[in-house]
């Protein structure tokens, strides 16, 4: 026996009251009608098996299907970045923890297994005081001993961020590694194939006038020959552009539009005497809870040469140097301690260039985490939101006392 058709009529009504809820409020969320399309009425028996309205203008597509999810045809991020020693990541965390966001890891160092104190890894700042684990990505993914890469990091991201979304969460990019997150930002658009092993360590056996001479004979007019000539990370890298076949399948997937990509820049804002207070303070704190003993480990056990150790950043070169009987436990401590303070100058320096190349960053200090919190709702919800109004790249310290 057929269903009348005047019994629809409240559920044709229902529908016709949702479009017009549309039209009105395009940025309204929807979440709290999510069991609409499943309501099989007792009293029916008729079902609502597939039901999809639209509303398509020039900002945005807004699908309702019969799960009951509106979302637009964006991914919003939200980005934390700041200077080491600023306490991104326990920023990061409880912000994701907030908002049902899960954190990608925009650092170079702790992707990298056995690099645990060193990096700054701190596993247990992702675990919240109930608890519960804060989900994350890209850390402990790749070996000490293989060159992992830009691209690989912008394929890796894409997917992690695309991952997350797809399950209705938040992706929270949080890290000190300023190339990883303007490479994200700015949608960067690599070339060059991925440094090879064997070629690398017989570039790192030649003399710096070597390997200028070698890029001078590949490039005669090249930038770095003029600007940075004793930057040996940077002629050897250049060479390898040169040299060696792109993978053409990586650079693909690193180089996958990401034009649907929507962010939120937040920077953990500290004074520069408060943060060269805390570098000291984690420096010796790490020295104590066996950062040698880490680095030694990874020479004498995993079989990391010192060279490769050095390419780990400033602590591992640094204690490369101590084992290795170059450097006095104290001018080991006592010089890293300046280059880890001059490093977040740098970091400073950055971004206030990402600020001068028109990438918006609202800064906070760490007690001023619930403004940052309602700023990151209002984003998530599709509002307009305000100007920064403190500007890095405004900002001077001036002289030194």
């Amino acid at each position: 026996m057929r269903t009348p058709v005047w019994r629809a009529i409240p559920l044709i009504a229902a529908s016709l009251l949702i479009v017009f809820c549309i039209s009105m409020f395009p940025t309204l969320n929807f979440k709290y009608l999510k069991n609409f399309c499943n309501l099989t009425p007792r009293t029916h028996d008729y079902q609502l098996t597939s039901v999809i309205f639209k509303k398509i203008d020039t900002e945005n597509c807004i699908f309702f299907e019969k799960n009951g999810f509106f979302m637009d045809d964006k991914i919003k991020i939200i980005v934390i970045l700041g200077p080491t020693a600023c306490g991104k990541t326990s920023f990061a965390v409880r912000l994701a923890a907030q908002i049902d966001g899960a954190i990608v890891s925009a650092d170079s160092r702790q992707l990298y297994r056995g690099l645990d104190i060193g990096s700054g890894k701190d596993i247990g700042e992702y675990t919240l005081p109930s608890g519960e684990t804060v989900e994350h990505h890209l850390i402990d993914i790749a070996e000490p001993d293989y060159e992992y890469n830009l691209a690989e990091f912008m394929r890796d991201c894409r997917n992690a961020v695309q991952d997350i979304h797809a399950r209705k969460r938040i992706p929270v990019l949080a890290g000190g590694s300023a190339l990883y997150l303007d490479a994200v930002l700015r949608n960067y658009s690599l070339r060059g194939g991925a440094p090879d092993p064997e070629e690398r360590k017989a570039l790192r056996s030649m003399s710096t006038g070597e390997l200028q001479e070698r890029l001078r004979g590949l490039e005669p007019d090249s930038g770095i020959l003029h600007s940075e000539p004793e930057n040996r990370t940077r002629l050897i890298r250049r060479i390898e552009i040169l040299t060696k076949r792109p993978d053409e399948s990586l650079l693909a997937e690193a180089n996958a539009p990401s034009s649907g990509w929507e962010f939120l820049v937040i920077g953990v804002l500290r004074d520069r005497q408060e943060v060269h207070r805390r570098i000291e303070e984690r420096l010796d704190a790490r020295l104590n809870a066996g950062m040698l003993d880490e680095a030694r480990y990874l020479h004498d056990v995993r079989g990391i040469s010192w060279e490769r150790l050095e390419f780990f950043g400033l602590e591992y070169r640094y204690m490369a140097l101590h084992l290795q009987g170059k450097l006095t436990y104290r001018e080991m401590r006592d010089q890293l301690l300046i280059k880890i303070r001059q490093f977040a100058k740098r970091q400073d320096s950055w971004f206030r260039n990402m600020e001068r190349n028109g990438v918006p960053i609202y800064w906070y200090r760490p007690d001023a985490f619930d403004g940052a919190l309602a700023l990151c709702r209002n984003f998530l919800a599709g509002k307009e939101l305000p100007e920064p109004g403190f500007r890095l790249s405004e900002t001077f310290y001036g002289p030194k006392a």
